[in-house]
């Protein structure tokens, strides 16, 4: 039974959920805060948590980070704070997806499946080697010159769909929406600001790419 740990300071939020989750088969621990969450989550690893940013003790971002320091397990965030710096903030700390309140149950419920089919081991993924780089898709690691490069959980899951088939034009909705989830599809800013991260991380010249080509207005590609 897939586990998950829900962290949200509403009982009566938190009640929902838990009600909505069981009733799907899911095994749902519930806390309130984020000090427990953490512990919580060290006593008995779940295999996605959806956590609330606004928690009485501390920021949810601050527990995402401490989440982030020993494992990959899945995060959905669920917050009311609407605005891209908060949604920025609290991916690059590791999140994989954020869900804004109010939201609608069956969009929670495919976000977490979404997230747990990303999560799930891979079995017969290729390694891609193009020039300097190697992208070790089931190991979700980066090397570039025999480096490793730490890539973001969103960073990561952009540069995988671009690689599970070099040369290919990947339209720009279709990355927002395997990315962010599939209310996205408008916020090209978004992918501008997050394919010009992995330009610099990756790139041996960023503003002159090899591997990851923008074509206007359409998508983007990955090049070996």
């Amino acid at each position: 039974m897939t586990s998950v740990l829900v962290v949200e300071d509403d009982p009566q939020l938190l009640r929902a959920l838990t009600i909505n989750l069981r009733a799907r088969g899911y095994d749902v621990r519930g806390v309130g805060d984020g000090t427990t969450a953490l512990s919580a989550a060290a006593a008995e690893l779940p295999d996605l948590v959806i956590l609330d940013l606004g928690l009485p003790d501390m920021d949810g971002v601050e527990v995402v980070g401490g989440l982030r320091g020993w494992t990959g397990v899945p995060i959905i965030v669920l917050s009311a704070r609407d605005g891209q710096r908060d949604k920025v903030a609290a991916l690059d700390a590791g999140a994989d997806d954020y869900v804004t309140k109010p939201f609608g149950m069956d969009e929670l419920l495919a976000r977490l499946r979404a997230s747990l089919r990303r999560a799930a081991p891979a079995e017969d993924l290729p390694t891609v080697s193009a020039g300097a780089l190697v992208i070790d898709r089931r190991a979700k690691r980066v090397t570039r010159s025999g480096e490793e490069v730490r890539l973001t959980p969103t960073e990561w899951h952009l540069l995988e769909v671009l690689v599970r088939d070099p040369g290919r034009l990947v339209p720009g909705r279709q990355l927002l929406q395997e990315v962010w989830g599939p209310t996205y599809g408008q916020e090209t800013n978004y992918l501008r600001v997050y394919m010009a991260t992995l330009r610099r991380k990756l790139e041996e010249v960023p503003s002159q790419p090899r591997h990851l080509i923008t074509e206007p207005g359409l998508g983007y590609r990955f090049e070996v």
